[in-house]
């Protein structure tokens, strides 16, 4: 969502069925998929071998798929970004913090990149407890399927996400950090590759 409302048009790649992504969906291996013909490619590989919420003893179970992919967009010679979690062995990545956007949530993630990426430094200071229906501060809890019957409205709300199930938004990016990103993308798509549209009509 944050690549299209940076002005592009998101094409989704996913092993799984995704009846709730709201653009052009194709359901296949990433590892396999034709990259041609693409302005920009974003990899999200899964995240459950690097993550510090995985059990030690259960990483055994999870496989490294950022290092087979990164090659495959080196060599699709189109610009492209990797997404994953603090302790991911992503290069020269910058760190993205929901209280730089004004959301109530941190979930760092790293991007890797083939462009020059400016990060935005964190700003935990201003953040404030969420509060439930009796004014009560809410720890919003992101890990796994944990979390109460309110977890999906709670989750969804402070990543800025309408349209998933709690155990979609758990592995979600919030669309402030690619809209960041993608905005990024687009001017350098625009300097470099010299599209003859403007910004504008790309936003119409």
């Amino acid at each position: 969502m944050g690549y299209y409302n940076a002005g592009f048009t998101p094409v989704g790649v996913d092993l799984d069925p995704q009846p709730n992504y709201p653009f052009e969906f194709h359901q296949g291996n990433a590892l396999d998929y034709d990259l041609t013909g693409f302005d920009l490619i974003h990899a999200s590989p899964p995240c459950p071998l690097f993550s510090s919420a995985t059990p030690e003893s259960h990483k055994q179970n999870h496989q490294d798929l950022i290092t087979p992919i990164r090659p495959l967009l080196r060599h699709s010679n189109t610009p492209y970004i990797i997404e994953n979690v603090p302790g991911s062995p992503l290069q020269n990545p910058i760190t993205l913090c929901g209280s730089s956007f004004g959301l109530n949530i941190r979930r760092h993630r790293l991007f890797e990149s083939s462009l020059p990426l400016i990060p935005l430094p964190c700003v935990h200071a201003w953040q404030l407890p969420h509060f439930d229906q009796r004014n009560r501060p809410m720890k919003v809890h992101l890990i796994g399927g944990s979390g109460g019957k309110d977890a999906q409205y709670h989750w969804g709300r402070a990543m800025d996400i309408t349209w998933m199930t709690r155990y979609e938004v758990k592995d979600a990016v919030p669309p402030a950090y690619t809209r960041f990103l993608g905005a990024q993308a687009l001017a350098w798509l625009l300097h470099h590759k010299h599209y003859t549209y403007t910004l504008e009509e790309v936003g119409n």
